[in-house]
């Protein structure tokens, strides 16, 4: 059965905003009572909260589905809808949050830290809130939108001080049991350690904690053994403790060889960018089992060469308690000299101001089409406005029109050759699909011919006040000519009529 979990990938969703409320006040005697639609509720956040109490991700991996609170839909007579309950969900202090594609998102380093994983969606505005002196009575609301929906990845990372590394069955679970108040499960065989166990360690007015990382072999930051899986809990220490077997019976194996190693594993592990690479920290070598006489013999023999090499030696042993003392005290040293320079080297916050309008809202991309250019407008304010428009209500329709052109998106589109009837699309990949008509403005009229051919230079074909003049003229002639055919006909026939009494 798993029993700790440090890599899990989330899926997650974030509560829908509600659909705002179309409604018209109605009372008796008052005929003309005015839009009174509520506002849709906003949707629930999915929240990540680092937490001193919570050790593993354990719960996740069972679980790795979470889904937040939608919000309410809006009613008449100004009534708002309610809005999502958020989701928050404890994870462990040191807990690195990345993108399904391996971004870092954020480090949950201090506890109680907050990070919006998934932001809620937002509520629909109700008629009443879009009434304007121009619009008096909207006979539409807008939709509420989607919220996040997407997955995220947990990687814990342990934050301790000390990190003691070494080979599997090199006592490094008893050492920690011996030092601090921590239980590790203690057997005589390789493995034993299959996560990292945390002990809090107390040398004088140092107060640090240490972390027990399953063993390393050669190959281990190849992927050989459970080394790889666990050199990242080794990433946050500020120093480095060796604990080297010197009662191994294994052929082929002593101190010296297997701090080779691990030295080399250590190396080959590469850090995240801005860290100190783990073989450039501080790091102290303990020589364990010396209650035994043939490891006390090879202790004394490999110290030399260790010190040589410049370790800082310490001869210990976990079942008698020989040497831990010195060994706490000076771990307790190295990580106050830590912590002060760390004091020091912290750079002080910057607050950076970015003043609104600084970044374009918007940009159009022009494609080639088998029937022409297309035009994709990309943004997350238009994007949010399509999402929020009822394509079915035609007031509606007109209401993104206006906005999307007082958002500049016509003209960006004229800039970029588009013409009447061009295929506009809204949003990434398919997205919503418009056959565009632009509108034209009251103050000129938007120019769509080519470069050299402006259409108001092109003859006036307009009749002048003497072309009217001429054209009448030669009217009243015209029917002055046909009266006068038809009456001359008229006498012919008469003529041609035989005389009273022949």
């Amino acid at each position: 059965m798993v029993t700790f979990v440090d890599t899990v990938t989330l899926h997650l969703r974030a509560g829908k905003g509600g659909n705002g409320c179309v409604s018209v006040h109605r009372e008796k005697f008052k005929p003309l009572g005015g839009p009174d639609g509520g506002n849709g509720g906003d949707g629930g956040d999915v929240v990540l909260v680092a937490d001193p109490q919570v050790t593993t991700l354990l719960s996740y991996h069972h679980s790795p589905h979470r889904a937040a609170g939608n919000g309410g839909f809006g009613m008449g007579d100004m009534r708002s809808g309610a809005m999502g309950e958020d989701l928050e969900l404890p994870v462990p202090v040191g807990t690195v949050v990345k993108s399904a594609d391996g971004e870092t998102l954020v480090d949950l380093l201090v506890p109680g830290e907050r990070f919006i994983a998934a932001a809620g969606g937002q509520g629909g505005l109700g008629n009443a809130a879009l009434s304007s002196p121009k619009r008096k009575a909207p006979g539409f609301a807008l939709l509420g939108t989607p919220g996040y929906e997407g997955s995220i990845v947990l990687e814990l990372k342990t934050v301790a001080d000390v990190a003691l590394v070494g080979y599997p069955s090199a006592g490094k679970s008893s050492l920690i049991a011996a030092i601090s108040a921590a239980r590790p499960k203690i057997a005589d065989y390789p493995f034993t350690t299959l996560h990292p166990n945390l002990g809090v360690v107390q040398a004088g007015d140092a107060r640090y904690t240490v972390a027990d990382v399953p063993g390393l072999i050669e190959g281990a930051s190849e992927g050989r053994g459970l080394g790889l899986e666990f050199l990242r809990h080794v990433e946050r220490c500020s120093a480095l403790l060796h604990v080297l077997d010197c009662a191994t019976l294994e052929p082929g194996r002593d101190p010296i060889s297997d701090l080779d190693v691990i030295l080399a594993e250590l190396g080959s592990y590469e850090v995240p960018e801005g860290q100190i690479p783990l073989l450039e920290r501080p790091q102290l070598i303990a020589l364990n089992k010396i209650d035994v006489p043939e490891a006390r013999d090879l202790a004394d023999l490999v110290r030399p060469e260790l010190e040589a090499r410049g370790f800082r030696v310490f001869d210990i042993s976990t079942v008698s308690h020989e040497g831990l003392r010195p060994l706490t005290f000076a771990l307790g040293e190295l990580v106050e000299k830590h912590r002060v320079a760390a004091a020091v080297e912290a750079p002080a916050e910057r607050v950076v101001i970015r003043p609104k309008g600084a970044v374009k809202e918007f940009t159009v991309r022009v494609e080639g089409g088998t029937y022409g250019n297309v035009y994709h407008v990309l943004g997350e304010k238009p994007l949010r406005w399509v999402l929020q428009t009822d394509f079915q209500n035609e007031e509606a329709v007109g209401y993104l029109a206006d906005r999307l052109e007082k958002l500049g998106v016509e003209n960006e589109l004229f800039k970029l050759g588009a013409t009447a009837g061009a295929t506009v699309i809204i949003g990434e990949g398919n997205g919503v699909v418009f056959d565009w008509e632009p509108t034209m403005t009251s103050s000129a009229e938007l120019i769509t011919s080519a470069r050299g051919l402006d259409s108001r230079l092109d003859t006036n074909t307009r009749r002048t006040t003497s072309q009217r003049r001429e054209r009448y003229h030669e009217r009243m002639d015209a029917k002055a000519a046909a009266r006068a055919e038809l009456e001359t006909e008229r006498l012919a026939r008469r003529d041609d009529l035989p005389a009273e009494g022949e």
